[in-house]
């Protein structure tokens, strides 16, 4: 078994990474980081074992493995913690835990949050999860302050390059900033919403994100109808790999640290190809 490292220094997440649901398969994962993806973010990570995240990093050799989350709710955190430790002594400086409180609208026990992130946090200091080693879903700036003075990096989700320059104003420069952003590569507006749209549909039913939204200055007409083109446009980089590179460095620009892309497509393809186009446009080095 490898010892664990120093825990006090950041995790290199690089500067580039892939956003993909917990039923990743270590085959795409050794392609992503082949290609020179950072950072293997999983998101709805429901096992409190977490294996699945044990899986991939046995499967790689350097790519990062991050929870994008494990919801505080259903995964108990002395359970997690344990879990943690295990991960962490056989793949030291490879796992980044994000943990977060969700959406209201799928969580019965969603009762004040942010004391309930604090209790989840205090049970992972004590159960041996360092500061330097997790993350917070964040979007507001209550839950990014705590971000910064708690973990050691925001994963704010479904934003802007707007919501990222004001979260690295809230951060300060140290801690890590985090966001996912989604990705159509398509160039045809109405192709790229026929891909695009089932996906932001879901997240405008749920009152964090749409709350969140309209503290960057969307409102009722840009929710109405699937989302009006000004929000998709704002959410859903689209185009070739060469104008979603631009849109990523809009958010480098604006203060993140590394970006998180989620590949949208259709579920009869192969998102390699796009990986690999996206690889090549962001010099990645793969």
């Amino acid at each position: 078994m490898d010892e664990i490292t120093d825990e006090t220094h950041k995790i290199d997440l690089g500067a580039v990474g892939a956003w993909r649901h917990a039923d990743t398969e270590p085959e795409l994962a050794v392609e992503l980081e082949r290609l020179g993806y950072g950072t293997l973010w999983l998101g709805n990570v429901t096992d409190p074992e977490l294996t699945v995240v044990e899986r991939l990093l046995d499967a790689t050799e350097t790519l990062v493995v991050a929870t994008g989350i494990v919801n505080i709710w259903s995964n108990p955190a002395d359970r997690v913690a344990r879990s943690y430790r295990r991960i962490a002594a056989r793949h030291p400086d490879r796992f980044l835990l994000g943990v977060g409180a969700g959406h209201p609208e799928a969580t019965k026990e969603f009762v004040r949050p942010y004391q309930a992130l604090n209790d989840y946090l205090d049970v992972l200091d004590g159960g041996g999860v360092p500061v330097s080693r997790r993350a917070l879903a964040a979007l507001g700036p209550r839950v990014l302050r705590l971000a910064g003075e708690r973990t050691a990096a925001a994963h704010p989700y479904l934003v802007t390059p707007d919501h990222t320059r004001g979260a690295r104003d809230i951060l300060g420069p140290g801690p890590v900033l985090a966001p996912e952003q989604k990705v159509v590569l398509e160039t045809d507006r109405g192709r790229a919403r026929a891909i695009g749209d089932a996906t932001l549909g879901f997240y405008l039913n749920l009152t964090n994100y749409v709350g969140n939204l309209r503290r960057l200055g969307f409102d009722d007409a840009d929710f109405a109808d699937g989302g009006s083109d000004r929000l998709f446009d704002a959410l859903i980089l689209h185009g070739d790999a060469a104008r979603v590179a631009e849109g990523v460095r809009a958010h480098h620009e604006a203060g993140a640290d590394h970006v998180a892309l989620q590949l949208l497509h259709l579920a009869d393809t192969d998102p390699l190809p796009g990986y690999r186009a996206l690889a090549a446009a962001l010099g990645l080095g793969g």
